[in-house]
């Protein structure tokens, strides 16, 4: 399979992560906000254990250094966090490293550090957290795909599944998604449609 996958749920707990490897995703993003370091090498380590024997790529975001200890695979960061972040410690762990980007500024940042993805973001607003940046748009990811070329690119920010042929149709590698799981009416049936079209698009 591709990393990451086409549909990357982010969740916020271990119980989504659960929920969402048992449905059958591929990769999932665990995105636990404001936890001192106990805390995060705590969550980090009963994801890791939720997934345990299923083919799961979990995804640690910001918590670099309790993914280190835990022994994750794979870590997301934003751009606070690669400032303050040790790419070197990062890499000798054999971590992937995702980037979120919004701007040209960011996007030179993110290449720089040779990241397994760009993440592009957000596309469309977003209710979940207050954004710096205005909605990107669809011709951004045409336009950031062109930038980066062979890397995968992940679009996210406030899309929605009916929204998801023109947004892989435009570049994108891969579509992240929040609300559009878990604050669905019906998380599994939603999750389900995603992943059937991602089989479809195989």
């Amino acid at each position: 399979m591709p990393y990451p996958d086409k549909f990357y749920p982010v969740v916020h707990n271990v119980a989504w992560v659960t929920r969402l490897a048992l449905l059958g995703a591929g990769t999932i993003q665990l995105r636990a906000k404001d936890l001192n370091e106990s805390q995060a090498l705590q969550i980090v380590t009963d994801a890791l254990e939720a997934i345990k024997g299923t083919p799961v790529k979990l995804v640690v975001n910001d918590y670099w250094r309790a993914a280190i200890v835990a022994g994750a695979k794979h870590l997301h960061l934003g751009q606070e966090d690669l400032a303050d972040a040790d790419l070197g410690e990062i890499r000798k762990a054999g971590l992937t490293l995702g980037i979120s980007t919004h701007d040209d500024e960011e996007l030179a940042i993110a290449l720089a550090a040779k990241p397994d993805y760009i993440a592009l973001g957000p596309i469309f607003p977003t209710t979940l957290k207050s954004m710096r940046f205005a909605p990107q748009g669809i011709p951004k990811i045409t336009e950031w795909k062109k930038r980066i070329s062979d890397i995968p690119l992940v679009a996210i920010g406030g899309i929605k599944f009916e929204q998801s042929p023109e947004i892989f149709a435009a570049g994108a590698d891969s579509i992240a998604v929040v609300s559009d799981v878990t604050q669905h009416a019906d998380p599994d049936a939603r999750v389900r449609q995603w992943l059937g079209q991602s089989a479809e698009a195989a």
